[in-house]
């Protein structure tokens, strides 16, 4: 068990007035002109969207396309060991609770909206060449579902998030949609006007996006209330249920990632799961796992077809099926893309890029592919064996759909009750989960791993409840879902500069490896002093025999070494400081504008007060524009094996290490017994692995 290792020093958390007042600004302009300009504007809106199908739809389909491809060769490849955070670090959040947040951030309530509403029109409705209600539709009909909700969307949060991610706690930099295109445009770029640019358009994106799908909510909200209660779809039920959503919301809000979203997304992961699984009990059960087999073989069996498939071939009526189906959900998922890559980044710290995206891109595949199957074919079968006003309803009111559908089960109310308990819990988490997001993107000074102050999360919980407020009473959803469809187009090509930084990153990352394996020469002994050796191997020293060792040892090994670097010409900084002031003051010196040490940085700090104290030790050396050498060494607290505890003494449950950090973390082994020059010998090691590491990135 490690404690916390050093971190930079950050700027005090301030508001990027820039970013926060630009996007509102393009927001309430947005807003105002679709509330006055209802009609004017969904037709231009409508046509513009259009227009960007008819035009991009190939482009859509091929860079989606590539965005999962690029998501798994990372997850297959050699780097996909590779930590989002140092390599000593483990996992921020247990693995249940890491996917039912990747469930309910992604997700969401649209679960609900087109569980059984999509497989239906898809069977009664399909693409240009099927015949409606036939067999060969019945088929098609999960098939094409599976297509809009599968892998392609999960690839596009796969591949955000893992660059969010990597850049934020691999690299050191804020969690902003910014920081992955440094190794592109240079610190200086998007420490300034391109950067603001790029979280202002993220915040537009992600508050039209959430004011859509929360306009989506009170839809099936009180679509299950009038089901359920009886009580009548009106905008006074729609208000209230967007601000008992909102309260909630800011409740949430309150009390962190930690405590508010975890627990209401296991919460409804389990109820979704038992809700399905009551679906599949009561219903036609073999039928259904019959089918759910076979929706999936013929999933994998077409995707490739289906990924490529333009139905340039089928005219107009293909142009328009295509358009109002799946460029259409390319387009969403990239709109939100911001909000939901930028949530799972925040919980991802401490898993490995496979780990991520495997996790990201199956595990809710797994259930999406149960839910649409079991809710789909259940619907399909009623309607195939009479229920024709099952048909009708799902076709022409998608928010009715489920509760429809439960009327032709037994204890129809509790499953409506149920189902409108789940998509109001939907509700709540997409609105606190954006919140974060937004009041994230528009603060100054972040680290990547805190949140901002929790009166600017209250502040866009509440600024996004007012929107879909207003757009519920003028009718502007429609403008507002073609609007972050519209703003998909652009930051589609922001993703695909995110591959592109991630991939010079990730070539770094192995040409790092290939040098680390440099002069790997035994630095302890020749192997006479092998009972010296054996001696330090078992022992299991106090927090002051390590105390004493970094003073008299590893202090001494660092001077001598900054110092003859200094004498050759070299920029060095050295800092030696106490538990209480690590990673405080460790880059100054550091000129911000070129990455230049200015100087040696010696300073001692006391633990109490006068006794000299030292828990970390760090040299920095800077080359440029090359990345610096860093050869840290901190006092680490460690649990002690059980096999050395003697019950009968009082010996300490843990002890200490002086473990050596470089730039990418903990390299999790110890110096303590070494003598000073071995120690040198160690540092030289390490340097000269970071010197072939930079002749290979030459």
């Amino acid at each position: 068990m490690y404690s916390s290792p050093s971190e930079d020093a950050t700027k005090p958390l301030t508001l990027n007035k820039a970013v926060f007042l630009g996007s509102a600004i393009i927001s309430i302009l947005l807003i105002i002109w679709t509330i006055v300009f209802p009609d004017y504007s969904e037709t231009l809106l409508s046509s513009s969207m259009a227009w960007v199908s008819e035009s991009f739809g190939w482009y859509y389909m091929l860079v989606v396309a590539a965005y999962s491809i690029f998501a798994l060769f990372v997850g297959f490849s050699k780097y996909g060991d590779i930590k989002l955070g140092q390599d000593h670090e483990k996992a921020q959040f247990p693995f249940l609770a890491w996917a039912a947040m990747l469930f309910s951030a992604g997700i969401g309530i649209d679960l609900l909206f087109f569980g059984a509403s999509e497989p239906l029109m898809h069977y009664l409705t399909p693409h240009t060449g099927l015949e409606p209600a036939s067999a060969e539709a019945m088929r098609e009909a999960l098939s094409q579902t599976f297509l809009h909700w599968g892998l392609h969307g999960w690839g596009i949060y796969a591949l955000i998030g893992m660059a969010l991610a990597y850049f934020a706690y691999r690299k050191n930099m804020p969690l902003a949609l910014r920081s992955p295109l440094t190794p592109i445009f240079g610190e200086r770029l998007i420490k300034g006007w391109l950067g603001d640019g790029i979280d202002t358009f993220g915040v537009v994106c992600t508050l039209m996006g959430i004011a859509t799908s929360l306009g989506i909510g009170v839809l099936q909200a009180n679509a299950g209330l009038t089901h359920v209660f009886g009580i009548e779809s009106s905008k006074m039920v729609q208000s209230l249920i967007i601000l008992g959503v909102v309260i909630a919301a800011a409740i949430s809000a309150m009390t962190g990632v930690e405590k508010g979203v975890r627990r209401l997304s296991e919460f409804n992961m389990l109820s979704s799961i038992l809700l399905l699984l009551a679906i599949l009990v009561l219903g036609n059960t073999v039928y259904l796992l019959n089918t759910f087999t076979q929706n999936i073989g013929q999933y994998f069996q077409t995707i490739v077809f289906k990924t490529f498939d333009v139905y340039a071939y089928d005219g107009t009526a293909g142009a328009d099926w295509k358009s109002g189906w799946t460029i259409f959900f390319w387009a969403w998922w990239v709109a939100w893309a911001p909000f939901v890559g930028l949530f799972i980044a925040r919980i991802s710290r401490g898993r490995t890029l496979r780990e991520f995206v495997f996790g990201v891109m199956f595990i809710p595949l797994g259930f999406i592919f149960a839910w649409f199957s079991i809710f789909g074919n259940s619907a399909i079968d009623l309607v195939a064996n009479g229920a024709t006003e099952l048909g009708d309803i799902a076709v022409n009111d998608a928010a009715m759909g489920m509760f429809a559908l439960f009327e032709y089960f037994p204890y129809s109310d509790a499953f409506s009750l149920a189902g409108v308990v789940i998509g109001l819990i939907f509700f709540v988490t997409s609105a606190d989960s954006g919140a974060l997001v937004l009041a994230n993107l528009s603060s100054r000074g972040m680290t990547n791993d805190t949140d901002a102050p929790v009166w600017l999360r209250l502040f866009w919980a509440a600024a996004t409840g007012l929107i879909t407020l207003g757009l519920l009473f003028a009718g502007g959803f429609a403008s507002l879902q073609s609007v972050s469809v519209i703003a998909g187009l652009p930051f589609s090509l922001i993703l695909v500069l995110y591959m592109m930084a991630m991939w010079k990153s990730l070539k770094e990352e192995g040409n790092k490896r290939k040098a680390s394996t440099v002069g790997t020469a035994n630095v302890l002994d020749s192997g006479k002093g092998w009972k010296a050796r054996l001696q330090r191997i078992v022992s299991f020293p106090s927090h002051k025999q390590v105390e004493r060792f970094l003073q008299t040892v590893v202090k001494p090994a660092m001077i001598e070494v900054e110092k003859e670097l200094k004498d050759g010409g070299l920029k060095t900084a050295l800092d030696i400081r106490n538990l209480a002031s690590i990673g405080k003051d460790i880059d100054a010196g550091i000129d911000e504008d070129d990455g230049q040490i200015d100087g040696v940085k010696l300073r001692v700090g006391h633990g109490d007060e006068d006794d000299g104290q030292i828990d970390g030790v760090k040299l920095r050396v800077g080359h440029g524009d090359e990345d610096d050498f860093i050869y840290e060494v901190n006092l680490i607290k460690a649990e002690r094996p059980n096999f050395t505890l003697n019950t009968s003494s009082k010996q300490a449950e843990f002890y200490y290490r002086a473990e050596v950090f470089l730039s990418d973390g903990s390299q999790e082994y110890d110096l303590v017994g070494y003598t000073k020059e071995q120690v040198l010998v160690d540092i030289l090691h390490q340097y000269e692995c970071h010197m072939q590491y930079l002749h290979l990135e030459r």
